[in-house]
């Protein structure tokens, strides 16, 4: 089994639980539909298939498996009630009101290493409770959801002067020299606009240096980090991979 954990877009807190099994199911649906007047489908007597209208867009949903364990180590949550640790995936699936005022369901992060780092929102959920006490608390759940991944929220920040609309990384990316590196330092509740504030994501620093944070690897690459849930260094190294125009 291998660890993964859910991010909360709105909150920034962090759902960790074991993936099982050894398989992820991801399945793809196109953007087309039936090409059709007045609610009935256009079709010919000569046409063997039906005349199909490219809307665009789509939907790609993963189906997780997952498993909670109250007696796993390192948990975030202490309980001896499986159910305390599944609530907060269960509480994603209720709408809440968007800045817009209107409905929607909460914005969540599914994230393994340093490949999977997906935007979606939970559509369906349902687990089976086992081992229980002899007051009737679960100590085990089994877990599975369905997420439809979403378009990467749309970052506020502005227009970086670092990165121009179209680059290519260089072959040899570790060779940059020192004047073309940034160093961003991890200060808990720093305010300061080179410092990170505590529980601030790569892919945030990828959207303040880069104006675009589907960058988070590079800057997990260029570090040496493994883990983007838990860097092991304290202090980032930002290759900036062209001259700046200051």
């Amino acid at each position: 089994m291998e660890r993964v954990a859910f991010l909360v877009e709105a909150s920034g807190k962090r759902i960790e639980c074991m993936l099982n099994p050894e398989s992820v199911v991801i399945r793809r649906q196109a953007g087309v539909s039936t090409r059709s007047v007045d609610d009935k489908p256009l079709n010919g007597i000569g046409m063997s298939e039906n005349a199909l209208v490219y809307t665009g867009g789509g939907t790609t949903q993963l189906e997780l498996e997952l498993l909670f364990d109250v007696t796993q180590s390192g948990l975030t949550v202490k309980s001896d009630n499986a159910r305390d640790l599944t609530a907060p995936l269960w509480q994603l699936t209720e709408n809440v009101v968007g800045t817009d005022g209107f409905g929607s369901l909460p914005l969540v992060r599914f994230v393994w290493g340093k490949s999977w780092n997906i935007p979606g929102i939970i559509t369906a959920i349902s687990e089976r409770l086992e081992a229980f006490t002899p007051d009737g608390k679960p100590q085990r759940s089994w877990l599975k959801l369905r997420l439809i991944k979403v378009n990467e929220p749309k970052t506020q920040t502005k227009p970086s002067r670092f990165l121009p609309t179209s680059f290519k990384l260089p072959e040899k990316i570790r060779d940059i020299p020192e004047e073309q590196l940034r160093y961003h330092q991890i200060i808990s509740g720093s305010s300061n606009n080179n410092e990170m504030s505590a529980g601030e994501r790569l892919d945030e620093i990828a959207a303040k240096w880069f104006g675009n944070p589907a960058l988070w690897r590079l800057i997990a690459d260029f570090n040496n980090i493994d883990n983007p849930l838990k860097p092991s260094t304290q202090v980032l190294k930002i290759p900036l991979l062209w001259s700046p125009k200051l």
